[in-house]
């Protein structure tokens, strides 16, 4: 199955509530929805995919159980950006300070945050035009670092505010390594683990 968009007219509209409701009853579904009012919902992933996001997850969680710097989260985390849109990154991670400052409902639910960085992983459904929009959305609703995983082409797009995008082609033989930078200090990424799943 391949991703569906349903466009979901103003006057109609959905509420936050009736959003998460939708969502809750819909829970075997990846469902997210843009600022400007459409539907989208995304099949399961494959087994590649799993592998690669279990693996980027695990990363990025041993690192932060090590440095006790924030909250790490998976695919099924959808998070509530200030534009309105509710997204679902494959990995994201918000600093401790933002996360404690949210009160227990908006913790419950789906955070009215955008994460301080986002793993994007294409996987054989996706599209790069898509995605690279998603990854822009993120940075124009605050994300501090982001990274866009693409195994097909195979590339790296690296999303940061205010700096154009960078881009990393490589060979699926000689991945690189990514650097957290000063969003999340002292992790790197081999990405030969998630090339070679």
């Amino acid at each position: 199955m391949e991703t569906l968009t349903l466009n979901i007219p103003p006057a109609v509209g959905l509420t936050d509530e009736q959003f998460y409701q939708l969502c809750i009853a819909n829970d075997e579904w990846r469902i997210e929805l843009t600022a400007a009012g459409e539907l989208i919902i995304m099949p399961p992933t494959g087994g590649e995919s799993g592998i690669r996001n279990s693996d980027l997850n695990l990363q990025v969680g041993l690192w932060n159980r090590q440095t006790k710097l924030g909250k790490v989260f998976d695919s099924s985390t959808e998070f509530r950006l200030p534009n309105g849109a509710f997204r679902s990154p494959d990995v994201a991670w918000v600093k401790t300070e933002r996360w404690e400052a949210l009160t227990s409902e908006q913790r419950r639910r789906f955070p009215p945050m955008c994460p301080d960085f986002v793993i994007e992983l294409r996987s054989a459904t996706d599209s790069l035009k898509t995605l690279r929009a998603k990854m822009q959305e993120y940075r124009d609703n605050g994300v501090r670092l982001g990274w866009l995983i693409d195994p097909q082409t195979p590339l790296v797009e690296i999303y940061r505010p205010g700096v154009e995008v960078e881009t990393i082609n490589f060979s699926v033989e000689q991945p690189p390594q990514l650097s957290g930078e000063d969003v999340l200090p002292g992790f790197v990424l081999d990405l030969s683990l998630i090339m070679n799943p």
